[in-house]
This record gives C-alpha cells, sequence and structure tokens, in this order.
C-alpha cells in the first residue's frame, strides 16, 4: 500500500513542575522534530483552566510554530466551535492562512474543553451553542468559501487568502460524521476517546457526503493513542506507566468532540510492530492518514517514540 501520512495531535501538556512557558517551548519542539522526521501534519487542542494542558489559544500558538516551521501541515485539534462566533474564527485562521500559505487546517469539536464554570465564563450557555452547532457549522463553511451574508447584507472574513485553511471535524460517533458529510468537511474519527468501532462510522461518512468547494472529495483521518519504544518490553512498561491528563479526571479527553467518555485504546509496541498495526488500522479505515496521540508524562519519551514511529512507517528522507 501507499505510505501512510502520520500527524501529531499535542495537548501542549503542562507536567509536573514545568512551567507553562516549557509546556510551549516543547509543543514548537515537537511540532518541528516532527517536520524534521517527516510528518505530515501538527495539530494542537484547545482545552480551558485544565493545570495540566498549556493552550486555551490554538490559533495563537499556531502562529507561532507557523513562524518557526517551514513544511508541516498546522492546525487545531479541535478548535471548540460552540464557544465562539463563526466570523472570528474564520477571520483568525484566514489570517494564519495568509500568514502560513498553504498550510492551515481548521478542525473543530464540539466539547466544552474544560470544567462547567470556565465553559460558562467564555460563552454562557454552552448547552444552547451546542444545540446551534449545525447553523453554526454552516456559517463558517459559508464564511470560508466567502459566501455568508448576516441579515441579508455580505459579510467577508479578512484577510482573504490564496489558499483557504482545510475544513474538518472531529468526533467519535455518528452525529459528528453526520455533520461533516453534511456541511462538506473532512472527518476525523478520534479512536484515542472511543471504544466505538471507526469502520462503520467512517463508511456512513463518506457515503452520506455532500461536496463543498473547499472539500469535493470525502477525507478521513482516525485519532489513534500510540507508545512507541525500541523493545516489546519497554513499550509495555511506558504504556503502564502513561496515564490520560489531569483533564481526563475532569470527563474531557483529548481533541474535544464531546460524545464519548468510556476507556480509549492505546497501541504500545516496537516501531515494527506498530507499523503493521497502524497499516492494518488504516486499509480497515480507508484511509492513508492517521493522527498519533502519544500520552507520555516524559517530554523526552514522548519525542523518543514520535521518532520511532516516522523511521519505521515514514520513507526515509520523505518530503511533505
Amino acid at each position: 500500500m501507499e505510505s501512510l501520512r502520520l500527524g501529531v495531535l499535542d495537548l501542549a501538556p503542562r507536567l509536573s513542575g514545568i512551567s507553562a512557558e516549557t509546556a510551549l517551548r516543547e509543543a514548537l519542539l515537537l511540532a518541528q522534530s516532527a517536520e524534521a522526521w517527516g510528518y505530515h501534519r501538527y495539530w494542537v487542542a484547545e482545552h480551558h483552566d485544565i493545570q495540566g494542558l498549556a493552550c486555551p489559544s490554538p490559533e495563537v500558538l499556531l502562529g507561532h510554530i507557523g513562524a518557526l516551521t517551514s513544511r508541516i501541515q498546522l492546525g487545531s485539534g479541535a478548535l471548540l466551535l460552540p464557544h465562539y462566533s463563526p466570523l472570528k474564527v474564520v477571520e483568525s485562521f484566514h489570517l494564519l492562512s495568509a500568514l502560513c500559505p498553504g498550510r492551515i487546517e481548521l478542525g473543530l469539536g464540539r466539547a466544552p474543553g474544560g470544567p462547567p464554570h470556565a465553559s460558562m465564563a467564555l460563552s454562557g450557555n454552552f448547552l444552547k451553542a451546542v444545540a446551534e452547532l449545525p447553523e453554526t457549522i454552516r456559517a463558517v463553511m459559508e464564511l470560508l468559501q466567502d459566501g455568508y451574508a448576516y441579515e441579508g447584507q455580505p459579510v467577508t472574513a479578512r484577510p482573504l487568502p490564496a489558499v483557504p485553511p482545510v475544513p474538518w471535524l472531529l468526533g467519535t460517533g455518528v452525529r459528528s460524521g453526520e455533520y461533516a458529510a453534511r456541511f462538506g468537511t473532512g472527518y476525523v474519527f478520534g479512536s484515542y476517546m472511543s471504544d466505538k468501532e471507526a469502520e462503520p462510522v467512517l463508511e456512513q461518512y463518506r457515503r452520506n457526503f455532500e461536496p463543498s468547494l473547499l472539500m469535493p472529495e470525502p477525507r478521513s483521518m482516525v485519532a489513534v493513542a500510540v507508545i512507541c519504544a525500541s523493545s516489546a518490553e519497554e513499550a509495555a512498561l511506558l504504556a503502564e506507566e502513561s496515564r490520560w491528563p489531569d483533564h481526563a479526571e475532569q470527563g474531557d479527553r483529548g481533541a474535544g468532540t464531546g460524545e464519548d467518555k468510556s476507556g480509549p485504546p492505546l497501541l504500545s509496541g516496537t516501531p515494527q510492530q506498530l507499523k503493521e498495526n497502524l497499516e492494518q488500522m488504516a486499509h480497515r479505515c480507508g484511509t492513508g492518514e492517521l493522527l498519533i496521540f502519544t500520552p507520555l508524562q516524559d517530554y523526552e519519551k514522548r519525542r523518543a517514540s514520535y521518532r520511532l514511529l516516522a523511521e519505521s512507517v515514514l520513507s526515509p528522507g520523505k518530503t511533505i
């Protein structure tokens, strides 16, 4: 089969005793390293008032990383749309796209991304915003395609970049897949957040997909938790030592979909074992793109896992 495209999904963890400044430098280092190792994309998640995570604003961090990288695709995984005005979201990502031409992806989710009072302080009635999400997604897509009107008057999300951001929805179930199909976005199934099977959800997404100007054909990814080590014994030990970040205890795992809170699967093993497992998963799911989340609580070990995986799965010297 054709070589897989791998991406990094980062929560910008602030590990115990580490400052926010150090955590953000580690996020930059991971993105720069991923680019050097041949990863296709780096996405960062959004969270609020969670002590163990350092990124409440993906668009700000991505602007910084974009200035210090040159090729790797950059995106939000996810930006939590119920909190925000569609115009402000698209303005921010249009600006990123103008700063980093052809490199920006807008991944959208619907979870609160933090404890209840933080969500209320951020955007008021979150449940009302979730109920209005279909219309909010529609507005985002119209703005991305410069076809939006407010009270009958055209409104443009400026600046208009030469290459607009690529739209994706993230989720763990049928509802988010239906939204992605209806509005013509890519779809990321959060396997690492769910005990559901990805295949039927992705198949339904592809079957019901309605093309948009920005996504003429369905595109899918699977986000999977992976720990890679030189030996099976070390991989097993790291998997046993790993834990979900502190925010998992507050009912919000990772990329912000709000659809499933049950125990997520984790793949661990040697580079060759994981190469085979990931290729089989991609084949079953009908996708050539995977988004890798590595929940290790040590920055160096986390980078080593991503490096070993890249050396096994990605072709040496591959350019993006």
